[in-house]
């Protein structure tokens, strides 16, 4: 062994023991002794690569390069580096490795260690994923020569990888028992400074169940391990990121690359503002790629864990919000020089948004994909750049392309704006048509005005509506007709409530309620004309237009039938509203029949002879018992074993698509001749039933907090009465005081804290009369309340008033 190591053979830096493998010219070699792989650089004959800065200098240089250009990574330049060269003396560098590397053999030899075993160490090299260590290039008989390699980031220092979670937890241990980190660092320093090393380390065995091939565990292990290091190590480790990724490109392929850059993203170090910068070109890169890795990585991180999908989401959240509204503007490269910041974050977002969508059920709400710091911009400005680029030329990106991140509120603030703009461009066009044919304008000209009896309330709606087609597009202005009330929005919120009331009405005959889903669905044997399914969907169009929400009932995926296209197809043979179904959707509307499909489909015995099914379904309308075919000679197909599941399929998509498709498409036309807005085109299906809808849940506490008061203050006895006998109202009898306070039972977008309740003192002609009722205008959400001496007298008149109040006046 003597003569070994006068020969020049090196030593193994953990168990201090002769390393003769060295010596053969071979790329990777184990130590015999303890098991640890080292990987030998081959180092081309260049000139020496001058010593990395220390500190945080290197990030820093990044950060002035921002305003420089463009806000892209650069390399530094060879003129500066030799510059950097000259300025340090060799033996200076020599010396302090030295130090360096006699640091790291004492803490390798520190006792404690555990040394791994000879077959753990030749399995680890087997499977590529084991302890690496990088020695100096070698000679034919083992003599070191220095490497200026471009991978190499300390010259002639053994730098190991991480080996496994095990050997990983315990170095950590003690590492923080010693309180010397300086192995660690070296050893997360070396996984991170190049794609193939990231690879390496965290590529998982075969039986590995992720797509990605990687070791989650592994990485959310080593990130760990990393947020508790000190700050000197933290730094190094971004360092050896920023070489990473300054040596890697968007162009390069394969899935290595891909991995690389999962593994980055994952890094909890970029939470922090300050590496913002490295952050954005991780994401750049990531934006970059073309589009078969994009879908694979949409394809990897389907199968992502929901706590870390849910984080990954909420970092580049943050990193748009900081970039858009940074707490200190020092901190950042100017906007002007990094416009590319936030596209590639909204990118990448879209990219987690479509992963999200494909996983069922959905791994986080697509509700926390929004940044409700967006409410706080220009959104109109957003909206109109995204509507016509040609005028904004200098906008080519528009938050308005990826709606996923705009809240409710904001969809809801730019399609009611546009709603605005829209009605008065068409009062504006009245106004000159007026003027075009030399006659007096009218106000009436700027509104919808519609004039209806409460006792033929459809038939006179359905006849106006047909009438005034052209003036859709303005206000809804309302009049019952003998009655004097001014609409300022209280009637019209009343039109919409007894009108909807109506035609829901099972006696009508247009829509079936179910029992046990307490929904409502089409009628296919309605012998009711398509124009009333057509005033059906212009009454829920008119409603989105002019905010008003309509106490309906339908089943969630009617929503995505009204999305079926999102815009109007100009050739009306184009099928709408015709969406792929389950059973899923089937048992939110028919829970028993939903049942007993599934019954079927895991039926064990004979279906053939048991069941007696064919491939046809029958109903019964008006006492008549109608049956369709599910496809061409349905009735001579029987339902077997092998074929069951297309009857379930066919028999679900007859239910829900084609047994309907005439009413449904005459409500897929009238809806959307008023709602034909760009706006509309940003909503999801749920998004679009709160805003018919609203919110059905009603929080007391919170109507409580947001109320305001005319004559009264909090602390009067009528106050704390009235609000006493509201808790202790059924949700019925709320829901009541609602809506004769509003004139809607139903809470708008955002909750109660988008909405104005007003309780205001009723003065009376004669104090002492105890018989008159609470009032309300229904326009302006306001509750006229009595000052009543007791609390039982109290709720005795309001809920005579809540529960017998229509119109303006008592039934």
């Amino acid at each position: 062994m003597a003569s070994c190591r006068k020969r020049g053979t090196p030593s193994c830096p953990k168990c201090h023991l002769p390393m003769l493998e060295a010596i053969l010219p071979s790329p990777s070699f184990s130590c015999s002794n303890c098991g640890l792989r080292y990987v030998v650089k081959q180092a081309p004959k260049q000139t020496r690569k001058p010593p990395a800065p220390n500190g945080n200098a290197e990030i820093d240089k990044i950060s002035k390069e921002e305003n420089k250009d463009d806000g892209l990574l650069r390399l530094p330049s060879v003129k500066s580096a030799c510059t950097n060269s000259r300025d340090s003396s060799s033996s200076d560098r020599n010396s302090s490795k030295f130090r360096r590397f006699c640091n790291l053999t004492s803490f390798l030899s520190s006792p404690g260690r555990s040394r791994r075993s000879s077959q753990s160490g030749n399995s680890s090299a087997s499977s590529c994923s084991g302890d690496t260590a990088e020695l100096p290039a070698l000679g034919r008989r083992g003599s070191a020569i220095s490497s200026s390699s471009d991978d190499s980031i300390e010259d002639g220092v053994y730098q190991p990888c991480l080996t496994s979670p095990a050997v990983l937890r315990q170095d950590f241990q003690q590492a923080k028992k010693d309180q010397n980190y300086s192995y660690l660092e070296a050893m997360l320093v070396s996984t991170f400074k190049s794609s193939r090393d990231i690879n390496v380390t965290f590529k998982a065995s075969e039986g590995n169940q992720h797509p990605s091939e990687l070791d989650w565990n592994f990485i959310y292990l080593a990130y760990e391990v990393i947020i508790h290091l000190p700050s000197s190590s933290k730094k190094a480790i971004l360092r050896s990121i920023i070489h990473c990724l300054l040596k890697t490109s968007h162009k390069q392929a394969g899935k290595d690359h891909l991995r690389m850059l999962m593994v980055l993203l994952e890094n909890p170090q970029f939470r922090d503002t300050n590496t913002c910068v490295i952050f954005a070109h991780l994401l750049r890169q990531v934006s970059l790629l073309s589009e078969p890795n994009q879908q694979c990585v949409v394809f990897w991180y389907c199968r992502c864990r929901p706590t870390r999908f849910r984080e990954l989401v909420n970092k580049i959240l943050q990193f748009i919000s900081v970039r858009l509204f940074p707490p200190n503007l020092s901190d950042l490269p100017a906007p002007v020089k990094c416009t590319w910041w936030i596209p590639s974050a909204t990118k990448v977002l879209a990219l987690l948004n479509a992963a999200n969508s494909l996983h069922q059920p959905l791994l986080i709400s697509y509700t926390e994909f929004y940044n409700t710091a967006l409410d706080h911009t220009d959104l109109m400005a957003e909206y109109y750049a995204w509507q016509s680029p040609q005028g904004h030329a200098t906008m080519r990106f528009s938050f308005c392309q990826y709606p996923f991140i705009l809240s409710m509120n904001a969809k809801k603030m730019i399609l009611q704006r546009d709603s605005e703009h829209q009605m008065l461009i068409m009062a504006k066009r009245s106004l000159i048509e007026k003027v075009h044919h030399e006659q007096m304008p009218h106000m009436d000209n700027l509104f919808l005005n519609l004039c209806v009896r409460r006792t033929h309330l459809v038939e006179d709606s359905l006849n106006e509506l047909l009438a005034k087609q052209v003036d859709l597009k303005k206000k809804v202005r309302v009049t019952f007709a003998g009655e004097p009330g001014l609409d300022m929005g209280g009637l019209t919120k009343e039109w919409f409530l007894l009108l909807v009331r109506e035609i829901f009405h099972p006696d009508y005959g247009m829509f079936i309620p179910t029992e046990k889903s307490r929904l409502h669905w089409f009628n296919a044997a309605s012998t009711e004309t398509d124009s009333e399914f057509h005033l059906i969907g212009m009454l829920m169009g008119l409603a989105v237009y002019n905010s008003t929400i309509l106490d309906i009932h339908l089943p969630s995926f009617c929503y995505r039938k009204v999305l079926s296209p999102s815009s109007l197809p100009s050739d009306r043979r184009t099928a709408v509203g015709v969406v792929p179904v389950s059973l899923h959707d089937l048992e939110e509307l028919m829970p028993t029949v939903s049942k007993s499909l599934k019954e079927l489909l895991a039926y064990q015995g004979n279906v053939e002879e048991d069941f007696c099914y064919t491939f046809q379904v029958s109903y019964e309308a008006y006492g008549q018992l109608v049956t369709k075919e599910l496809k061409p000679g349905g009735d001579d197909i029987a339902v077997t074993n092998e074929n069951r599941s297309e009857f379930v399929d066919l028999y679900v998509n007859y239910l829900l698509n084609t047994s309907i498709y005439g009413q449904f498409s005459s409500f897929y036309y009238g809806f959307h001749s008023v709602c034909a807005s760009n706006a509309l085109t940003m909503f999801r299906a749920e998004e679009i039933e709160m805003l018919i809808c609203g919110c059905p849940y009603l929080d007391i506490a919170a109507l409580e907090a947001v109320t305001v008061y005319d004559g009264y203050c909090k602390t009067d006895s009528t106050i704390k009465h009235f609000w006493e006998v509201v808790r202790s109202f059924t949700t019925s009898q709320q829901k009541q005081l609602l809506l004769f306070t509003t004139g809607s039972d139903r809470i708008p977008i955002g909750g109660v804290a988008e909405m104005r309740f007003k309780i205001s003192r009723l003065s009376q002609p004669h104090p002492h009369r105890t018989d008159i009722l609470p009032m309300a205008h229904t326009c302006f959400n306001n509750l006229l309340l009595p000052p009543y001496k007791s609390r039982k007298r109290l709720k005795e008149k309001l809920l005579i008033a809540v529960n017998n109040a229509e119109g303006f006046g008592l039934k």
